[in-house]
């Protein structure tokens, strides 16, 4: 049996909550973490007719990539819209939950499934986040004591690499000391020079847990006066952020790889649309996921030849234009950001063995029709 809190689990995992704007809102809406999920729908937007499907089909989770309760939510009252989708849930047993600009920065994340779709290779991203900051701390220890105080140090946070827990580098030395007059060593006596066979502690620490990682030092260490160095690590950009910037295998022009955009996503009312030379060489590409006018200045700054977004403006493409590359492709909100579905829905089933999942694929993107001149 999959509890939802697994399920849960193995998402934040994949899609970091730190990673979520401050404005957003993301994680479970409704159901309980301690009952059972044997099934999971994946989509962009929670519509009446996902949750139709969802209810129809037994689902107990939908992972949704939009969330349906963001700003100014005060009820969740059937006199509500939203709020009949909430009770519809609940009674039909089928949980709610959202990653939404979380996924956006994650790696893989939204972006990275748009690059996959159109075969970019070498991916980077486009805004990267800041890594977290860091401290390295080196820690010297009798060799009878030094499990201990790397326990201490572990248990207070440091140690933790990525998915990785109590990490450390140590090795052997001599330690050399000369208590004073009103020392009270632990080893050795005041007024003799005392040498003691000491390990070397290395790890890492967030920033966030100095003090709790110093206290725990402290406190674990024999020494009166423990010796250690603590050093801030240099900043660094992190393979984590909003959107990507990739290379074509092959170069082509802005028309032809209008086409392949349009061959690769799922086809939706917007269509797709491009601002350029049609002509000019295609190589290297900028992609975001979802509305990402936001990003214009940082895709100039990227070296891309086009950025492929959606929700692009007449204004904001005018004046972008005028001052040079890169041309841009606007592909739509829902076409860009439903490749992410797949991803999750691979994630689920590869992660938790018997967890059936399943992609709404018919589009949520509001525009609906499409009229061309004559038509």
């Amino acid at each position: 049996m999959t509890t939802l809190a697994e399920v849960i689990d193995v998402l934040e995992r994949a899609y970091p909550p730190r990673l979520a704007e401050s404005w957003d809102s993301i994680g479970l809406v409704c159901g309980d973490p301690a009952e059972s999920v044997d099934s999971v729908l994946c989509c962009v937007d929670v519509t009446e007719e996902v949750v139709d499907r969802a209810i129809a089909a037994g689902v107990t989770l939908i992972v949704a990539h939009h969330p349906l309760l963001l700003r100014g939510v005060d009820t969740v009252g059937v006199h509500t819209s939203k709020g009949r989708l909430v009770h519809r849930l609940i009674r039909g047993g089928c949980a709610l939950y959202t990653a939404h600009t979380n996924a956006d920065s994650a790696n893989p994340g939204v972006s990275d499934a748009l690059a996959d779709l159109l075969g970019l290779t070498a991916l980077r991203p486009l805004d990267p986040k800041p890594a977290v900051a860091m401290d390295k701390w080196a820690v010297f220890v009798p060799t009878a004591d030094a499990q201990t105080v790397r326990e201490a140090m572990f248990e207070a946070g440091a140690g933790r690499i990525g998915d990785y827990s109590h990490c450390c580098w140590s090795t052997a030395g001599t330690g050399q000391f000369l208590p004073g007059t009103s020392a009270d060593p632990a080893v050795g006596s005041i007024g003799e020079v005392t040498r003691v066979v000491e390990d070397r502690i290395e790890m890492v620490a967030h920033r966030a847990v100095r003090n709790d990682v110093l206290a725990a030092l402290r406190a674990a260490h024999p020494y009166e006066q423990p010796a250690f160095d603590l050093v801030e690590m240099a900043a660094a950009n992190s393979d984590e952020g909003l959107g990507r910037v990739g290379e074509l295998t092959e170069a082509m022009t802005l028309a032809e790889f209008t086409h392949l955009v349009s061959r690769s996503l799922p086809a939706a009312p917007v269509g797709v649309r491009a601002a350029g030379d049609p002509q000019q060489m295609v190589r290297t590409v900028a992609v975001c996921g979802g509305a990402g006018d936001s990003l214009l200045d940082t895709a100039r700054g990227s070296g891309a030849d086009v950025y492929v977004t959606g929700d692009l403006r007449h204004h904001p493409v005018d004046e972008h234009l005028r001052a040079g590359p890169p041309a841009l492709i606007d592909a739509g909100h829902w076409a860009t950001e439903f490749p992410w579905c797949a991803q999750v829905s691979r994630l689920l089933e590869a992660t938790l063995p018997g967890l059936s999942t399943d992609v709404f694929g018919e589009p949520t993107d509001p525009w609906t029709i499409h009229a061309q001149r004559g038509s």
